[in-house]
C-alpha cells in the first residue's frame, strides 16, 4: 500500500512470484468511470472508491490460500474494509516523499490514466498505518530486490 509512484505494482509482482501467490493488481479493478476521472486530473472521492474496495474485497475472498494485492489503501477506513473482507490481512506500507513519487509518476509511459498532478491529492488523503497491527513499513526508494526479501522474510516470520 502507499501513494502512487511508491512502487506497489513492482513490489507486488516480485513478492507474488517469490511466494507463489496470486497477484491482484488493484488498478485493474477500477471502474471505467474512475479511470476517466483520474485521466482528467480529478482525484477520486471516498464514494468513487467504494465499489473499487468492494471488488478488491471480493477478489481477496476468492483467494483463500492467499494473494498479493497492490492498492493504495490510503485511509484507515479503506484498510478496515479490506481487513473485514479478509481477516488477518497484512499491509506493506511503502513510504516515499512527495517529490520522488511525483517524479516517478511523471516518468511513466503515455497511456497511464493516473497523472502526476494527482500525487499531492494522495498525500493529502494518506492516513499513516504505522500504529496499526500487521503493517510493515519500508523505504520505497530501496532496491526492489531488498524490498522483496524484506517482505518475504516478514511473511515467513508470521
Amino acid at each position: 500500500m502507499g501513494v502512487a509512484g511508491c512502487g506497489k505494482s513492482s513490489l507486488a509482482a516480485a513478492v507474488s512470484a517469490a511466494c507463489g501467490l496470486a497477484l491482484l493488481e488493484g488498478d485493474d479493478f477500477h471502474s471505467a468511470a474512475n479511470r476517466l476521472k483520474m485521466a482528467q486530473g480529478e482525484a477520486l472521492t471516498d464514494a468513487d472508491r467504494s465499489g473499487w474496495l468492494a471488488s478488491l474485497g471480493t477478489q481477496l475472498q476468492q483467494h483463500p490460500d492467499g494473494a498479493v494485492l497492490s492498492c493504495s489503501a490510503l485511509k484507515l477506513v479503506y484498510r478496515e474494509r479490506l481487513r473485514h473482507a479478509q481477516p488477518g490481512l497484512r499491509f506493506v506500507f511503502l513510504r516515499i516523499d512527495e517529490a520522488t513519487a511525483r517524479a516517478r509518476v511523471a516518468a511513466r509511459g503515455p497511456g497511464h490514466y493516473f497523472t502526476a498532478g494527482l500525487v499531492s491529492s494522495q498525500f493529502a488523503a494518506l492516513e499513516s498505518p504505522l500504529a496499526e497491527p500487521g503493517v510493515l513499513p519500508l523505504d520505497a526508494t530501496s532496491p526492489l530486490t531488498l524490498l522483496t526479501s524484506q517482505v518475504v522474510a516478514w511473511r515467513a516470520g508470521l
